[in-house]
């Protein structure tokens, strides 16, 4: 089994139609224009309205061993993001957004389905979960697409509901990165 340092050493993914890769400095102009959209930053609690090039490069910035943006580029165009976030040294939180002119058209599936796959892959052991709002139908519908199930638990989150994937083979479990020595 291949393993990572960090979640910041993530690797590219390809998939059918999307290049998947760690958000980076240069990133910044084309994540602050996907993101800086009140249908994004309105759900996104951690996102401030407007979302600014400066908010996108802090954001970029805190990116460490237990975080890590990825973008999902269709060719030039970054379509969304996919963040990953090591919680409790246990749980591995995955979250994502899609471009307004993206969504509904199978990118968000195919983005965060590469990204769990790759986490097996590299991983064996964490729980995989997300947070998502009752409301958003949409949201909620495609994890439970991916395999997630209600836990029937509060997310940390205020309004959120805390999913984790279940009934599903051990190959969508992800581990512990290992200490540093």
């Amino acid at each position: 089994m291949t393993m990572i340092k960090s979640l910041s050493d993530f690797p590219l993914i390809s998939t059918a139609r999307l290049k998947i890769t760690p958000l980076l400095d240069g990133d910044v102009s084309a994540f602050q224009r996907l993101t800086d959209d009140p249908s994004i930053t309105d759900v996104v609690e951690f996102l401030p309205t407007p979302f600014t090039e400066l908010d996108a490069l802090h954001l970029l910035r805190t990116q460490d061993e237990n975080n890590c943006f990825l973008g999902a580029w269709l060719g030039e165009d970054l379509v969304g993001t996919v963040g990953i976030h090591l919680r409790k040294q246990d749980r591995l939180e995955i979250g994502y957004w899609v471009g307004t002119r993206f969504q509904g058209l199978g990118y968000a599936h195919e983005a965060t389905s590469a990204v769990i796959a790759e986490l097996t892959r590299l991983y064996d052991g964490l729980e995989i979960i997300a947070e998502c709002r009752l409301e958003n139908a949409a949201s909620w519908n495609l994890l439970q697409k991916l395999g997630f199930r209600s836990t029937g638990e509060r997310g940390h989150r205020p309004g959120r509901a805390l999913l984790t994937m279940t009934g599903i083979s051990p190959r969508w479990r992800v581990a512990a990165p290992s200490p540093q020595r």
